[in-house]
């Protein structure tokens, strides 16, 4: 029996059905409406009414809006131009593999004064030895000038020490940079009521002290000098202790990539601040592994370069400073190590992963941007005897502060304190300073001479290691070789003379194959046997 064509299923709805779908529908394009809306993306594109023939001057107007067109066509070509450009730099900088101490090398030699940034809240810590002593063997009357920088991050008290101690040496120059300054093309326009932005510019972070002493002591110095040229003034100092926003502060704009990630600065950049001063960015002096641990961490880049974790940096500074300080700080209960104290911080801070679990290593990366950018307030005791270095003498230093108007810096310096809002004593954490840090200039500067006995040195280290592990391995088969043999010698001691024999000889040439030695000399107990290949 042939079977019946089965029917279709019918696409008939209840109204019921259709009526909450289309109520769903309506709902669905409503939300979308509100939140393009929020966005300010509008699909409708305003079409342009035109100026209608009966309007008065129309060719005037017709005439200005085709400016304004041009104009903003202009415009839009050069920010591209720009963005362009950035990008350039970017890759050129991706690219370079020039070493940082040579270039540090180069900002030295093409300066006529050498601005050394330090932390003010470890300046000891920051200074580079040898730095300091390339700026005083190079020829030319080189100026060193020591800037402390972050300076509302420590007491008074501890800063006014600290300047007094260093001035033994260099002159010194507080100040407090601006971390406010945007860039040129992202200022908003002037306008004529602007309350909210002069708020703004009087804010902590935004305010800068110590321009005008830096500027007025620079122009003195630069008027002074014989040659008409620009006084070219380097800026050099360990990664993240301000020297890029130092400049940006004598600028006024953001003419430097600046911020909290240490090592953002790779190349040199020159930036013109004055008519006859122009200031030369450079990036962060290498420091050397040799250095403690907790230099390493607060100034090295081994943490970003995947060197050391984040996690083991935070372990060797919570060891330098004081417990009770740290939990005042962060306001968080006893902790007995660096693991749970990074614990108890994700969770006041609330870095939480899935099911709750806090997520030590963003807390401990954020400590650690608070101890290396401008937050977290900690400070070190100023030596109360301080002796020369030994690349100083008492000569140098003369010749070091000669040409400076000293007293114009100390009533410049006074004037930068009374304005700087400090914090007192107790609310500042103690640091243990570790002393002056090593940089990587000494050890680039005899590869850099001589690469030919560089390459020959690690061309005869590597052929001395290889040598030595073959001696090594060989020596050691051997070892077991020998070891096995006794074994199976103690096995046939309890057999007859001639059976001994000629297991031994099996023995032999069984391991004589295997072994790359033909010779093997055993003592097996009372007797010595020898066997040659």
């Amino acid at each position: 029996m042939k079977r019946p064509k089965l029917k279709k299923a019918s696409k008939r709805l209840s109204c019921a059905k259709r009526y909450k779908i289309q109520k769903k529908v309506r709902e669905h394009n409503r939300k979308l409406r509100k939140e393009a809306k929020k966005k300010g993306v509008n699909k409708r594109v305003k079409k342009d009414p035109g100026v209608p023939n009966s309007a008065p001057f129309k060719e005037e107007v017709l005439r200005e809006a085709e400016q304004r067109r041009l104009k903003e066509k202009k415009k839009q070509a050069k920010k591209e131009e720009r963005a362009q450009k950035r990008k350039k730099e970017k890759e050129a900088a991706a690219k370079e593999t020039e070493p940082k101490a040579k270039r540090s090398r180069q900002v030295i030699d093409s300066s006529d004064v050498v601005i050394e940034v330090l932390d003010a809240r470890d300046p000891m810590g920051c200074r580079c030895p040898q730095l300091e002593e390339a700026v005083l063997k190079r020829d030319g009357n080189k100026k060193l000038l020591l800037v402390l920088s972050k300076i509302d991050l420590v007491p008074k008290e501890n800063v006014e020490k600290w300047i007094k101690c260093l001035q033994q040496e260099f002159p010194v120059v507080v100040f407090k940079a601006s971390t406010h300054i945007r860039d040129k093309t992202v200022q908003t326009k002037k306008r004529r009521i602007a309350p909210s932005n002069e708020v703004l510019d009087r804010s902590r972070a935004a305010a800068c002290f110590g321009k005008s002493c830096l500027t007025e002591l620079l122009t003195n110095y630069a008027s002074n000098l014989e040659k008409e040229t620009q006084l070219r003034v380097g800026v050099v100092g360990f990664p993240n202790v301000g020297k890029s926003s130092l400049i940006n502060s004598m600028k006024g704009i953001l003419a430097c990539n600046a911020g909290v990630k240490r090592g953002l600065t790779k190349s040199m950049q020159e930036v013109h601040i004055l008519k006859n001063v122009k200031l030369i960015d450079s990036p962060g002096v290498v420091a050397l592994p040799s250095n403690p641990p907790a230099s390493l961490a607060l100034r090295s880049l081994q943490v970003e370069e995947g060197q050391e974790s984040v996690l083991e940096a935070v372990r060797t500074l919570l060891k330098q400073c004081d417990m009770t300080q740290i939990m005042l700080q962060y306001n968080i209960p006893d902790f007995r190590n660096s693991l749970e104290f990074l614990t108890l911080f994700a969770k006041k801070r609330g870095y939480l992963q899935k099911g709750g679990v806090p997520n030590t290593e963003q807390a401990a990366t954020t400590f650690l941007d608070d101890c290396t950018g401008a937050k977290l307030s900690y400070h070190c005791q100023a030596p109360e005897k301080n002796s020369l270095p030994l690349y100083l003498s008492d000569s140098m230093v003369a010749e070091m502060q000669k040409g400076w108007d000293l007293s114009k810096l100390k009533i410049g310096n006074a004037e930068t304190l009374r304005g700087v809002k400090c914090p007192n004593l107790a609310s500042s954490v103690r640091f243990i300073s570790k002393g002056p840090t090593a940089g990587h200039l000494t050890i680039s500067d005899i590869t850099e001479n001589n690469p030919d006995v560089a390459a020959t040195e690690s061309e005869a280290v590597q052929s001395d290691e290889v040598i030595t592990k073959n001696k090594i391995n060989q020596l050691l088969e051997n070892f077991r070789i020998v070891q096995l043999l006794q074994i199976m010698f103690a096995a046939c001691s309890s057999m007859e003379m001639r059976t001994k024999m000629h297991v031994l000889k099996k023995i032999f040439y069984f391991f004589l194959v295997k072994t790359s030695n033909p010779t093997l000399i055993l003592l097996t107990g009372p007797f010595e046997i020898n066997v040659s290949g």
